[in-house]
């Protein structure tokens, strides 16, 4: 589905986590060190981007983060936007870049004319209505992993940023027992009836200021105001927090609430398997991966932070946060 902004005459699919002037890029065109990894999942050929950090040795096992791009983005945006290969070095833990499908296949991504997307649970996008298979996808990545490399199977970790996001909850509930946290950058839980056989803890990012991924819900709009974009309604953030919380019996209230420069961070005390959810709110914030390199002009998805980097903070929590 698309939608039109007229006052500017640019196509939009949502603009949530889309990107300007993409292109596709072939493996000797990728960022040094970084590799694509190519698999088979049904009937589709599905790739990413593989990042191993210049320390890794394979008799050590290490964490595994995915980073799952917005609606519209690449693999190689998430890499620009984010930071997790200078993070993954750092810290030495294995970072992958799923790629999501787009309409055309057979055609490189653009935001314009073919615009990548995850099927998130929400019916939105070509991916819903192609029934893609994302779980499986981002299963067969795991595995894929877990067999070349030598991994932590406690440390699996999945983030996401928009409409990759959502799809970090999806993968989140869906298979809670190879995942041990998730943290999704404004995005919502589209799961329906959420039940966790398995402790998967959350960390929640989002902006106050994030009109395409407003804190009271409803459909999503332009920072730059005009008509609402249409799709579907999105629900409000804490009824979010709240679903997660429930499913993981957390207390239904929060046990630390701290603000510090615009940054308010509410903790849900320990639940099931040890596990907990921190949710936070950046005042000023808009629909940006919070204090990485903007894919997106502020116009259009409103301003960044220098408050809070969502890629240190994320990992703060993720190393803190293994499986039980």
């Amino acid at each position: 589905m698309k939608y039109r902004l007229a006052a500017i005459g640019i196509p939009l699919t949502l603009l949530c986590g889309a990107v300007i002037g993409m292109s596709s890029l072939k493996s000797a065109e990728l960022p040094a060190g970084h590799q694509r990894l190519n698999l088979s999942v049904g009937d589709r050929e599905r790739e990413a981007i593989l990042y191993v950090p210049l320390k890794y040795r394979k008799s050590v096992e290490v964490p595994l983060v995915f980073m799952l791009h917005g609606m519209g983005g690449t693999a190689t945006n998430a890499i620009k936007e984010t930071g997790w290969s200078k993070k993954a070095d750092e810290a030495m833990f294995i970072v992958v870049y799923p790629e999501a499908t787009r309409p055309d296949a057979k055609s490189p991504p653009s935001l314009r004319a073919n615009a990548q997307a995850w099927n998130d649970g929400s019916g939105r996008f070509h991916a819903a209505e192609q029934q893609i298979d994302d779980i499986a996808f981002i299963e067969a990545l795991v595995d894929r992993v877990v067999k070349d490399y030598s991994i932590n199977p406690k440390c699996v970790f999945v983030a996401g940023f928009s409409n990759g996001a959502s799809t970090a909850f999806r993968v989140g509930a869906e298979l809670p027992s190879k995942v041990a946290a998730i943290a999704p950058n404004a995005g919502a839980c589209w799961t329906e009836n959420l039940r966790l056989t398995h402790g998967v803890s959350l960390c929640y990012i989002t902006g106050a200021a994030d009109t395409l991924n407003p804190l009271e819900g409803g459909f999503p709009k332009l920072a730059i105001g005009g008509k609402e974009q249409g799709g579907r309604k999105k629900p409000p953030v804490q009824e979010t927090i709240d679903k997660w919380v429930k499913a993981l019996n957390c207390e239904e209230k929060p046990d630390r609430n701290t603000t510090t420069n615009g940054v308010r961070v509410q903790r849900y005390g320990k639940g099931r398997d040890g596990a907990e959810v921190e949710f936070t709110t950046v005042e000023s914030l808009g629909h940006h991966w919070a204090g990485g390199a903007g894919q997106a002009p502020d116009f259009l998805v409103g301003k960044n932070t220098k408050n809070l980097n969502a890629t240190d903070v994320v990992w703060e929590f993720f190393s803190s946060h293994p499986k039980r």
